[in-house]
C-alpha cells in the first residue's frame, strides 16, 4: 500500500550513499536497502547503471578501468559490515531484476568479482561468500556472462585456486590430493559455506562445452578438468561440522563431477599413492562407495527425487558405463549374485530393492535413471536386468528403448560373463519372468465352475475389454521386429504369413 513511499526511500538512500558519509551511516542505509531490495516493484531507482556503480563501489569490487580503494584489514568491523551489506544488496537486486543483471553485464560486474577473487588471498568470510554468491547469481541467470569469464579472466582455473586455498590442498601426484587425516577437525561451516559457493559456479561455466569457452588446447582443457575432479574426489572423502552440511557438500560436488566429461571420471579411482583392491585392478574406490552411500540416503529421505536423486543416478551410470572398474564394483554393491527369488525384487531394504521400486516411480525423469543405472550394471542385457527386477518393472525401459523382443543395449562391455550362484540355477526354472520370483501356487478359480459359467465369464470379460477399447482407454498392442511397441493391427500387418500353396495338406 505505501509502494511509492518505498521507491521514494531507495532514491533517498541512494542519494546518502553518494555522498562522503561515515561507515556506520552508510551501513544503516544499506540495510534498509537489503530489505527494501526484496520487492521487485520498488527497484526502480536501484537498477540504474548509477545505481548499480554506487552499490559496487561500496563493495569495493575493481571494476576493469576503475580503482578502488582495497579493505583495509586494519580498520574497523565497520568497513567490513559496509562491504557485506552492498555485496548482499547486489545480490538481491540482480536475482529480483533483468534490468540490474543487464547493467551488471554492461559494466563488466562478474569480470570485477573475478578481479577481486583472484587478488584476494585472505578474505574475511562473509566478504568471500557474498562476493561468490554475487558471481553465481550473474553467471545462473545470464549464461552468456559465463564463457565470458571463461576466456577473459580464467574462471575455471581461478575458482579451482579459490577451492585449494579454503580446503588446505596439497598434491602428491598428478591428479592425487593428500587425503584427509581420519583424526583430523571437520571442515569449519565458515569454509563448507564459501565452498559450496565456489562449486556452484564451477557447476555454472562447466554447463556448455569447456573446450569452447577457453582459448587453449583440448589436453590444457582435460588437464584442468581433471583438476577438479581431483579435488572433488578430496571433497567426497571430507565431512563437515553437521551431517547435514557434508551431505549438502557433496550434492554440490556430484552435480559438478556430472558436468565434466566421462573420461575424466578415472580420477576418482586412480589414486595410486593411496592404495587400491586388487580385485578392481588395484583401483580405489572409497569415492565410489561414497556415492553409493549418499545415493542410498537419499533414496530413503523419499523426497525431492528429481533434484536430490537423479544426479547422482546419472553420474554412476555414465561412469559405469565407460569405466570398467567402476561398474565391476557397483554391480557388486548393488546387484550382488541373487540367491533368494522367494520374494519379489522390489520387496525388501536392499540397494537393489529400493532402486527397483523406484523403476516405477510417477516421476519419469526418476523411473528412467534408476532404470537406466541397473540396465548398465546389467551390461545393458535385457535377460540379465530381468532376472534382477521382474519383466514388469523393466518394461517401461524395455519400451524406451526398443528392446521388448530382448537383446542388448548399444554399449560395447568386456565379454566376462556374470556367473550365477547354484541357488539361483536352482530356482531359475521356477521364477516368474513377470514378477521376478517365484511365486506360490494360486487357485484355480475356474475348478469348481461349470462350463456354462466358464462362458458366461469369459463373454463378460470380452465385453469389458471391447467397451474400454472402445472408449480408446485401452489401446491393444504388439512388438513388431526390431522389439519396439506398436499398435496391434500394425503388428499384424508386419507379421508374414507363409503362402497356403506351400503348405502340406492331407
Amino acid at each position: 500500500k505505501e509502494e511509492d513511499a518505498r521507491i521514494k526511500l531507495c532514491q533517498g538512500l541512494l542519494t546518502v550513499l553518494r555522498r562522503p558519509v561515515q561507515p556506520q551511516c552508510q551501513s544503516t542505509c544499506l540495510e534498509t536497502m537489503r530489505i527494501l531490495s526484496r520487492d521487485k516493484r520498488v527497484l526502480g531507482p536501484v537498477v540504474t547503471s548509477e545505481g548499480i556503480l554506487t552499490l559496487v563501489g561500496l563493495a569495493r569490487i575493481p571494476l576493469p578501468d576503475a580503482e578502488v580503494k582495497p579493505l583495509d584489514e586494519a580498520k574497523s568491523a565497520v568497513e567490513e559490515r559496509v562491504v557485506v551489506e552492498a555485496l548482499k544488496c547486489l545480490c538481491n537486486v540482480v536475482f529480483n531484476s533483468v534490468a540490474a543483471q543487464q547493467v551488471g553485464e554492461d559494466v563488466r560486474l562478474a569480470q570485477g568479482l573475478c578481479a577481486y577473487l583472484h587478488s584476494s588471498s585472505s578474505t574475511r568470510h562473509e566478504v568471500g561468500l557474498f562476493s561468490l554468491r554475487l558471481l553465481f547469481l550473474l553467471t545462473a541467470l545470464r549464461p552468456d556472462v559465463r564463457g565470458v569469464v571463461c576466456k577473459e579472466m580464467g574462471a575455471v582455473g581461478l575458482l579451482t585456486g579459490v577451492l585449494e586455498r579454503l580446503l588446505d590442498v596439497h598434491w602428491v601426484g598428478p591428479y592425487e590430493v593428500t587425503p584427509p587425516d581420519p583424526q583430523a577437525p571437520p571442515v569449519p561451516n565458515e569454509k563448507s559455506e564459501q565452498v559450496m559457493e565456489a562449486l556452484k559456479v564451477l557447476f555454472n561455466i562447466t554447463m556448455s562445452d569447456f573446450s569452447d569457452e577457453v582459448s587453449r588446447t583440448e589436453a590444457d582443457n582435460y588437464h584442468q578438468l581433471r583438476l577438479i575432479a581431483a579435488i572433488m574426489r578430496h571433497i567426497l572423502m571430507l565431512r563437515a561440522q553437521t551431517e547435514e552440511k557434508t551431505e549438502e557438500t557433496h550434492s554440490h560436488a556430484i552435480n559438478l563431477l556430472s558436468n565434466l566429461p566421462v573420461c575424466c571420471l578415472d580420477v576418482l579411482i586412480d589414486v595410486p599413492l593411496q592404495g587400491g583392491l586388487e580385485k578392481y585392478g588395484g583401483k580405489n574406490m572409497d569415492a565410489v562407495q561414497v556415492l553409493v552411500d549418499f545415493m542410498e540416503k537419499r533414496i530413503d529421505k523419499g523426497s525431492n527425487y528429481k533434484e536430490g536423486l537423479t544426479p547422482v543416478l546419472s553420474l554412476m551410470t555414465e561412469g559405469s558405463r565407460y569405466h570398467r572398474e567402476i561398474r565391476r564394483y557397483l554391480k557388486a554393491k548393488v546387484l550382488p549374485p541373487l540367491k533368494d527369488v522367494k520374494v519379489r525384487p522390489e520387496v525388501g531394504t536392499t540397494v537393489r530393492n529400493k532402486l527397483v521400486r523406484l523403476m516405477t516411480h510417477v516421476d519419469m525423469g526418476v523411473k528412467q535413471g534408476a532404470a537406466e543405472f541397473l540396465f548398465v550394471l546389467c551390461k545393458e542385457s535385457v535377460d540379465n536386468l530381468l532376472k534382477y527386477t521382474g519383466y514388469g518393472n523393466a518394461a517401461g525401459l524395455l519400451v524406451a528403448r526398443g528392446l521388448l523382443a530382448g537383446g542388448r543395449g548399444e554399449t560395447e562391455y568386456s565379454a566376462d560373463e556374470d556367473s550365477d550362484t547354484e541357488e539361483y540355477k536352482a530356482a531359475k526354472p521356477f521364477v516368474n519372468p513377470i514378477t521376478g520370483h517365484i511365486e506360490e501356487p494360486m487357485p484355480n478359480p475356474l475348478e469348481d465352475m461349470t462350463e456354462e459359467q466358464k462362458e458366461y465369464e469369459a463373454q463378460k470379460l470380452a465385453n469389458m475389454i471391447g467397451e474400454l477399447s472402445r472408449q480408446q482407454l485401452i489401446r491393444p498392442m504388439g512388438v513388431r521386429k526390431d522389439g519396439s511397441l506398436a499398435p496391434l493391427e500394425e503388428a499384424l500387418h508386419q507379421c508374414s504369413v507363409a503362402d497356403s500353396s506351400e503348405s502340406d495338406s492331407d
